[in-house]
């Protein structure tokens, strides 16, 4: 009897264990409450138990999620959603029109000082319209609205945990997604299975747990040792060695996270467009990727990268030195010229900047390179009056747009009115032509009129070359063979589908 009882328990226990998830990440989570989140991390651990009116699925293709449909104004000014019935906050109370409201509003307002209050600028208003019909008015054309509301900034937020906790309520997340918070502690996050899931039979996962482990071979043990079913990120050089274990499965695909250096546009010498392409002709794309990114990243062709709403491809810089050094001669620089490339003090992007800096050597461009610590880095960015007034004339950088969307890629890098410290359009770069279509393309919802706004800016912006264009990254993360629906999503988020398992 004892025998059999401890063999049963042994197969309960090992059945209940398969259900449990740990999830191996680099940072530590800074929040959980999504209208105050800037990185991916943070928010894919927000997307598990928050649940928005439309939602970006590991494709990047646009869902309803907590809205079943929606109606457009043909001026994009107006926006109406119908949403789901029968749905319940973690906290007990219902889901509907008011809901929906009290969040919008509340990740709106300026006054709360909430990091994704950017995303909430064009509204104007919110209307109850009746329980389950909401209606948002904007201030002026906003076509990628939808979009921007998939974006993990605006997920819904029950408004009792607001009103309870305050400021604290990102330590009490309370949201309607297939899983509840549990725990939080410095390096641990814990979720457990949501009982009364709107979805029937889902989710099929007892708990997840995020465990911050900022050493990359401390990850990569976890996961052979069985501690952790899935890790990110796995430096590329280790991706090869992974791939060969029989019981790990690696995760390469393209990602929508495009690498380049923004040149300052407005001093001397990139406010010259033949030294800026200069610089373009005098890097080896290819080996770039090899050198920087093991083979992992594909040359940029466009602006925009392929897998991103109304991607048009451009073309391509080839490596040419000759013609670097020719343009440059053209441009008054026959001796090259010293500058100085700032990026973030990490592995990789110090990796990178070595690689321009050696490529650029080649053509007389002396580089000094600058690494700094990320929030030394961000105020040396933001921290600016105007182009002038900048440190940063070459920056090593990246941008993924997580509304998955043309707008979001464009407009706040690309955009005249998206200088710093409004928003991150560091090359310092202004053409009007970029500014019309980029502002055509918001002003319907017509997705024809749309891409033809956007393939005016793109070609636009690959003519001007604001860019060094480097490459376009790939997501490369490893997980267990028995697990089943885990994706790095196109944005570089961790994503789950809602019947993810564990064998």
């Amino acid at each position: 009897m004892l025998l059999a009882a401890a063999l049963a328990f042994g197969i309960v226990g090992a059945a209940r264990a398969a259900k449990d998830l740990v999830v191996g990440i680099e940072p530590n989570l800074t929040g959980l409450d999504p209208a105050d989140l800037n990185d991916n991390a943070s928010q894919s651990a927000a997307r598990l138990m928050f649940e928005g009116l439309y939602m970006l699925d590991e494709h990047m293709k646009l869902q309803p999620q907590l809205a079943e449909s929606y109606e457009a104004t043909e001026d994009a000014k107006e926006f109406t959603f119908h949403l789901r019935k029968g749905i319940t906050f973690h906290d007990g109370t219902p889901f509907n029109a008011a809901a929906v409201k009290a969040s919008f509003d509340r990740a709106g307002n300026p006054e709360n000082h909430l990091k994704r209050q950017s995303l909430y600028v064009m509204i104007d208003h919110t209307d109850v319209v009746d329980d389950y019909t909401v209606r948002m008015v904007l201030k002026y054309p906003f076509g990628a609205f939808v979009n921007d509301i998939a974006h993990p900034g605006a997920l819904i937020v029950s408004s009792k945990s607001v009103q309870e906790f305050g400021k604290e309520v990102t330590r009490h997340p309370s949201g309607t997604g297939p899983y509840e918070f549990v725990s939080w502690t410095a390096d641990t996050l814990k979720m457990k299975k949501n009982e009364h899931y709107w979805k029937s039979g889902l989710p099929k996962l007892d708990t997840i747990t995020y465990r911050s482990v900022p050493e990359n071979g401390a990850r990569i043990a976890m996961l052979q040792a069985g501690e952790a079913q899935f890790i990110f990120p796995v430096p590329p050089e280790m991706i090869k060695i992974l791939a060969n274990s029989p019981t790990i499965a690696v995760f390469n695909e393209p990602s929508i996270l495009i690498r380049y250096v923004a040149l300052n546009n407005m001093r001397k010498p990139f406010d010259d467009p033949r030294v800026r392409l200069a610089l373009n002709y005098a890097i080896d794309k290819q080996v770039f990727s090899k050198v920087v990114f093991s083979g992992y990243s594909d040359p940029m062709d466009s602006p925009l990268p392929p897998l991103l709403g109304f991607y048009q491809k451009q073309g391509s810089y080839p490596y040419d030195p000759a013609k670097a050094k020719a343009l440059l001669a053209e441009a008054g620089y026959p001796n090259g010229f010293q500058s100085t490339i700032t990026g973030l003090a990490a592995t990789l992007p110090e990796r990178g900047m070595q690689f321009v800096q050696q490529q650029l050597a080649a053509v007389g461009v002396t580089l000094k390179i600058e690494p700094l610590e990320a929030g030394v880095l961000t105020a040396k960015m933001f921290n600016v009056k105007g182009p002038d007034d900048a440190t940063i004339v070459m920056l090593y950088g990246g941008w993924s747009s997580s509304t998955g969307d043309a707008d979001w890629g464009m407009r706040p890098i690309l955009y005249t009115k998206s200088f710093p410290p409004v928003l991150s359009n560091l090359a310092w770069y202004s053409n009007p032509v970029t500014d019309a279509a980029i502002e055509e393309g918001l002003a319907t919802v017509d997705p024809t009129k749309r891409a033809t706004a956007y393939a005016k800016a793109q070609a636009q912006v690959w003519k001007d070359v604001p860019w060094i264009f480097l490459g376009v990254d790939h997501n490369l993360a490893a997980y267990s063979k028995k697990l089943h629906g885990a994706f790095m999503r196109p944005d570089q988020q961790f994503h789950l589908t809602e019947d993810a398992s564990l064998d």
